[in-house]
């Protein structure tokens, strides 16, 4: 039971963290206001996410867990962000799709977030400067690479600056019970992703591909037998139970986004370097320049090729390493590759990206 001195104390405190949050948005905008200075430089975003995780890193033992630490520390930071920031952040839409829980995850819930019908807006958006910002799908772990994302990024809108690695959890939602299930919504990527289970527990309901599980969400909320695979936030949203909890059939099934702005992040010490080149349609030609990567002893963590709109037979690469542009070596592989290369583009040098749960 609480006494009036206890409920004296946590006022008392509950003030001194008002006042304090005042300060650090204070602070925030005094540091904006300098960087006019040609001596300074604005703290990023990026580089106060980078501050955050290596503060709650070296944070001694806590009755609050490390991640509920890195959340309250980042929504926190996201909400003075967006006094002294008024840009928004552009996200593939509707609200509780995975693209807006990564939006959440990297900008935090106190950013201006914006939904947009489709990954050529965002990158619109963000190039014709509407957003401070945004963030696409470029990658999964059962489906591979998102084709739409990387026909926009050889256009060189926006840059990459940061990334999220979402772990996608998929929920059955409905109103009724599994046993009264005669149809399934998602979109077609969730479909895929839920393939086995679907076939094992529920082998007669029909399935229906949509625009997206937040949409597939909505649906369920007002037909009898009718479920959804969506996020668990979008059930919430809708009053839909779980009827299936975590269904994907990879448990491992990561979605990474790729986060655009056009500020290139300096290096944190624990960076990826993503870049875009295009070679002469000739014998040996890419072999050649895959040489100097191992020239300068860089080791690719991904490499993916797509074909060059308006061409015959001719590709553009996109290959992923550790290391930042401004760090010598890859510095001088990028020189050499602009030399050995029709195009050479880096699309970002970044932090890398922790993994939290969708």
């Amino acid at each position: 039971m609480s006494t009036p001195e206890s409920r004296d104390t946590i006022r008392s405190i509950d003030q001194q963290i008002l006042e304090l949050l005042q300060r650090r948005c204070l602070a925030m905008k005094a540091d904006d206001n300098a960087k006019d200075d040609e001596r300074h430089d604005s703290v990023s975003w990026a580089e106060t996410l980078g501050i955050i995780d290596q503060l709650v890193s070296d944070q001694a033992n806590s009755s609050i867990g490390k991640d509920d630490q890195r959340d309250l520390l980042r929504h926190i930071a996201s909400t003075c962000w967006r006094a002294s920031h008024p840009g928004a952040y552009a996200f593939l839409g509707p609200m509780d799709s995975y693209s807006h829980l990564a939006a959440i995850a990297y900008f935090g819930e106190g950013a201006n977030l914006l939904p947009v019908s489709s990954i050529g807006t965002v990158f619109e958006t963000v190039g014709r400067g509407d957003c401070a910002g945004g963030i696409v799908p470029i990658e999964n772990s059962t489906d591979g690479r998102i084709v739409d994302t990387f026909g926009r990024l050889s256009q060189g809108e926006a840059s990459i600056v940061g990334e999220v690695q979402l772990a996608i959890h998929h929920q059955l939602l409905a109103m009724c019970d599994r046993e009264s299930i005669t149809e399934v919504h998602s979109k077609p990527q969730a479909i895929s992703q839920c393939r086995l289970w679907l076939n094992t527990h529920l082998p007669k309901a029909k399935l229906i591909e949509c625009s997206s599980t937040a949409a597939a969400a909505k649906l369920a909320a007002s037909q009898p037998g009718i479920a959804a695979i969506a996020s668990e936030a979008a059930g919430r949203r809708q009053g839909l139970r779980v009827v299936g909890a975590n269904i994907e059939d990879n448990r491992n099934n990561v979605t990474r986004f790729a986060v655009l702005g056009h500020e290139q992040p300096t290096p944190s010490g624990n960076d990826k370097t993503t870049l875009l080149f295009q070679v002469a349609h000739q014998p040996g030609a890419l072999a050649d320049v895959m040489g100097i990567f191992k020239q300068h002893d860089l080791n690719l963590t991904w490499i993916e090729s797509f074909p060059q709109p308006g061409t015959h037979n001719e590709y553009f690469f996109v290959v992923e390493f550790p290391g930042h542009q401004q760090d010598t070596k890859v510095a001088n592989a990028i020189e050499a590759l602009q030399s050995a290369t029709h195009h050479t583009h880096v699309l970002g040098s970044y932090a890398k990206g922790a993994r939290a749960e969708g």
